[in-house]
């Protein structure tokens, strides 16, 4: 019998967590909670995506400058 695992956690361990969420906040207000989380979510993505984009422009900045001075250098040497 396959069990569905999530974080090690089986079926009925999900189902009585979401039933605890659901007295918690109440049917109305779930669907706000996931909507916020689905923005802080994205938000999150953005801003490593944001990050990511910057180093790489970085980086490629630094290789285009060794690239210049080892192409100077290499004339010098000549």
């Amino acid at each position: 019998m396959m069990q569905l695992l999530f974080l090690n956690l089986g079926g009925g361990e999900i189902f009585l967590i979401m039933l605890v969420v659901l007295l918690f906040f109440g049917s109305k207000r779930i669907p706000e909670l996931a909507k916020g989380m689905g923005k802080g979510m994205r938000q999150f993505k953005d801003a490593m995506n944001g990050i990511e984009s910057e180093v790489r422009n970085a980086s490629s900045d630094v290789s285009k400058s060794v690239n210049s001075v080892t192409e100077k250098d290499s004339k010098k040497a000549d």
